[in-house]
């Protein structure tokens, strides 16, 4: 059976290092393509490009994205879902993302997901500590603008809330990391107008590898996603 190819471009918009794609979104961009209903484990093999002619290979249960011959994104179902960091309160979180680092120094200012961009050009989430060791929180206000005329906002807007805010965790002294790999399972939709809470947690070291999970809630506890990340240190 001939493997569907679909093609693709990466809109300027979703960056997050300049230049190229955010690792969350185009990691559940790849995991659209897979059956809903299942944890999906996506790897980043090399930089995704903005604004170029990209292919999506699907072979279920795996997809890989390409630029020509170059691997730069493979993803595939798992069998275990990733374990959340535990809710905290809106109240609480409201008060961590007052103390957001990237308000002071930020590797990639113009993210899609957690850079100072305008309301419904970008998610706008800006994760600071709990107080907790190694968690940090933020309110995430759903943009109308983010949906485009959906009632519920693409699965790559979403895996863009488990991702970065996962990166922040090891980030509170300075430096930059890159996404490697995440795995993520969205259980609910998440809907324009309403507001959720985001939580990331530092899951440890190794050499350069950063490890975190991550959460998007609903305001009353609900889990709506879950994520597990692996970064690397640059």
């Amino acid at each position: 059976m001939k493997t569907p190819i679909h093609e693709v471009r990466v809109p300027e918009r979703f960056r997050g290092p300049e230049g190229t794609a955010n690792g969350g979104w185009i990691s559940g961009l790849v995991a659209s393509y897979l059956p809903a209903g299942r944890a999906v484990e996506v790897t980043l093999r090399a930089p995704t490009p903005l604004e170029t002619v990209l292919r999506i290979e699907c072979a279920p249960p795996r997809v890989r994205l390409l630029h020509g011959s170059e691997l730069l994104v493979e993803a595939g179902t798992v069998d275990d879902d990733p374990l959340p960091p535990p809710f905290v309160s809106p109240e609480q979180a409201a008060a961590a993302e007052r103390n957001f680092p990237g308000m002071d120094v930020h590797p990639f200012p113009g993210c899609f997901v957690c850079g100072d961009r305008k309301p419904g050009e970008g998610l706008r989430i800006h994760p600071g500590p709990t107080g907790e060791p190694g968690m940090f929180a933020a309110l995430w206000h759903v943009h109308h603008g983010l949906a485009e005329w959906s009632q519920t906002l693409p699965l790559c807007h979403v895996w863009g809330a488990l991702d970065c805010p996962t990166g922040w965790t090891h980030l509170i002294g300075g430096g930059a990391a890159l996404l490697g790999r995440l795995t993520a399972h969205v259980r609910r939709p998440v809907r324009p107008g309403a507001t959720y809470v985001v939580v990331a947690r530092n899951e440890g070291t190794e050499r350069r590898k950063r490890f975190a999970s991550g959460a998007v809630y609903e305001l009353g506890g609900r889990l709506v996603g879950a994520s597990s990340a692996t970064w690397i240190a640059v």
